[in-house]
């Protein structure tokens, strides 16, 4: 069985299979089932993107939560996923602990899609890909700047996707927060001037869910990386991506996140395509 839980499992002929689809006309690949979607964390961008591309796809999606299913708790991993198995064409799940999608994906007789975990965000890596694309007309040897907290799950993915695709991502980070495993050609440095002269400039929050405890040191060392007019005019024809949702004033100035060369409700978009491109291809794989 075939599942999605990091794009660091899938080859690069997967990921443009996954891109090709997101823009092609829906099958009803899901029509008389659904889609279990399993939610740890409050979601906008994935519940909505997610709960209409299973609607493309002819699917009823069925939103649970963690108090729902009583996971590794009330019922064993193991057989939740059977369970939902026995009403689901595929399992989604955002989920802390990157082992439980890992447990779900080892018992579960249908796919299974990482929403978000603690370590990757493959579909948010998929939405990325596709967003660059539209805006370079190519992915290979575009030039990537991710400014900020570079070691977290959307950087992973999306060094992963560049990686496999070609693209040339630096990531623009102080020491302790670029990435612990970052693909082979990441480039790491803690130099701002390295935006100088990129295609894409791209941003995420300085404190994500779950480090509100580390607010005060984060913002300290992150304020320096915070991307603002002056910072964009290294580049002048970047464009400016941002996963979501962005506090203006922190790690963008509302300048450029509302600017022209600011891209980020056609990513938003594009995470409904891309997810309904990644369930075509799952469930058109086995």
């Amino acid at each position: 069985m075939t599942h999605l839980l990091t794009l660091a499992d899938v080859s690069r002929a997967d990921i443009e299979a996954m891109l090709a689809l997101a823009e092609a006309p829906p099958a009803p690949l899901l029509a008389g089932t659904g889609a279990a979607l399993y939610f740890e964390k409050p979601s906008a961008r994935t519940r909505n993107s997610m709960e209409l591309a299973v609607h493309q796809l002819g699917g009823h999606p069925i939103y649970l939560t963690q108090g729902e299913l009583g996971i590794g708790t009330r019922e064993s991993v193991e057989d939740v996923a059977r369970t939902l198995a026995c009403y689901h064409g595929v399992i989604c799940a955002r989920v802390f602990d990157h082992g439980l999608l890992q447990a779900l994906a080892a018992a579960s007789p249908v796919p299974v899609v990482n929403m978000l975990s603690g370590t990757d965000h493959p579909l948010q890596g998929l939405a990325d890909l596709l967003t660059i694309r539209q805006l370079c007309g190519r992915i290979e040897g575009v030039r990537i700047a991710y400014v900020g907290d570079g070691d977290n799950n959307v950087a992973r993915s999306l060094a992963q996707g560049c990686a496999a695709l070609g693209a040339e991502l630096t990531i623009v980070a102080p020491e302790g927060y670029q990435l612990s495993d970052a693909p082979a050609g990441v480039v790491q440095t803690a130099d701002r001037d390295a935006v100088a002269g990129v295609d894409i400039v791209y941003s995420d929050v300085f404190v994500s869910m779950g480090q509100d405890s580390e607010t005060e040191r984060r913002m300290a060392d992150l304020a320096a990386y915070q991307v603002d007019e002056t910072l964009m005019a290294q580049a002048p024809d970047a464009w400016f991506l941002h996963c979501l949702p962005a506090r203006r004033g922190e790690e963008v100035t509302a300048g450029v996140i509302d600017g022209p060369k600011s891209a980020i409700w056609r990513q938003a978009e594009n995470r409904m395509h891309t997810a309904r491109g990644a369930l075509m291809w799952l469930l058109q794989q086995d």
